[in-house]
């Protein structure tokens, strides 16, 4: 393992918070952010430009995009449904837009309304936009490990939706086990087919945690070159059309597993589990990450040494 450096995105203030039933107050979502932004997190997925009848829960995309800090080297992006989404992302001020399209015919047309050829289509027009305006623009392949309604997804149709995508101008893509079927072995087949097969572009991984398997999918990925991760403060999020989908892999225990493995991600630890905290405190349940439930191993040793407590 030769990476010395890992990058980690932070998706939670749009792929987690937009699982929550309960409003998250917007001035609780900026606090959040900015505890992320100043803890290091260089990519933060803050919002997304949806219709607030379809996500209620991101109806304060503008107001949250314009409000955040902006902190050196920080980068606040959104996600983007099309055209019409990315140019209020621009006019609120995202530094870059995150387009997604479904692996899985079915699925897309499900989730978008339209055949995988028309997001095609469309991610194509977002890419242009956002060259004219000289901001990021970053396509998910959503799905990519298999799908609820398809099953397994071909790496064949992977590959070819990524050269597809890399040649609109995409040079960021980000490969998503949406559901949390992946497993090493599978990571590292894809990985290396993509590497082989579509290799102009640069590739991050996004993880769920449904079967367990979110970090040792890392682990995987960084055995093959990749050196970004999407995550999600607490582990929010999930999939709502699998039963126990559980969300996506908490940053603080991928920062702490990375970090105590020597590998650095320039992150503050703290200032992600004051985050997470906070958003504990406000949904009234604990959320499922290790470390904020456990403490590091710092922290265990650090008790240890100190003795038991006394008694009441």
């Amino acid at each position: 393992m030769s990476l010395t450096q890992i990058h980690v995105v932070e998706v939670g203030p749009r792929d987690g918070f937009q699982m929550e039933a309960t409003f998250i107050p917007t001035d609780l979502k900026v606090e959040v952010i900015d505890l992320l932004g100043r803890a290091g997190i260089e990519k933060i997925e803050a919002t997304s430009f949806v219709s607030p009848k379809l996500i209620p829960q991101m109806r304060d995309a503008d107001e949250v995009m314009s409000r955040i800090r902006r902190f050196p080297g920080i980068r606040h992006t959104a996600l983007v449904p099309n055209v019409k989404g990315a140019q209020r992302a621009i006019e609120a001020g995202a530094e870059a837009v995150r387009v997604v399209i479904c692996l899985s015919e079915s699925y897309n047309r499900r989730n978008v309304g339209l055949g995988i050829s028309e997001s095609l289509e469309n991610c194509r027009r977002i890419c242009e936009m956002t060259k004219n305006h000289d901001i990021g623009c970053e396509a998910i392949l959503a799905l990519a490990f298999g799908c609820p309604l398809e099953g397994v997804i071909s790496e064949e149709r992977v590959v070819g939706i990524a050269n597809q995508l890399i040649g609109m101008g995409f040079g960021e893509l980000s490969i998503a086990d949406s559901i949390g079927v992946a497993n090493p072995a599978h990571v590292r087949r894809l990985i290396r087919k993509l590497a082989k097969e579509a290799a102009l572009a640069h590739y991050s991984l996004h993880f769920h945690n449904t079967r367990g398997l979110g970090l040792a999918n890392v682990l995987a990925g960084i055995e093959e070159g990749v050196d970004t991760f999407d995550s999600s403060c607490g582990g929010l999020g999930g999939c709502p059309v699998v039963p126990g989908g559980s969300g996506n892999i908490p940053t603080e225990d991928l920062v702490n597993m990375l970090e105590e493995m020597g590998i650095s991600t320039g992150v503050e630890l703290a200032l992600v589990m004051t985050a997470a905290n906070k958003l504990q405190q406000f949904l009234r349940r604990p959320l499922a990450s290790y470390v904020l439930a456990s403490g590091t191993r710092k922290q265990l040793f650090e008790g240890a040494a100190a003795g038991p407590p006394a008694p009441a």
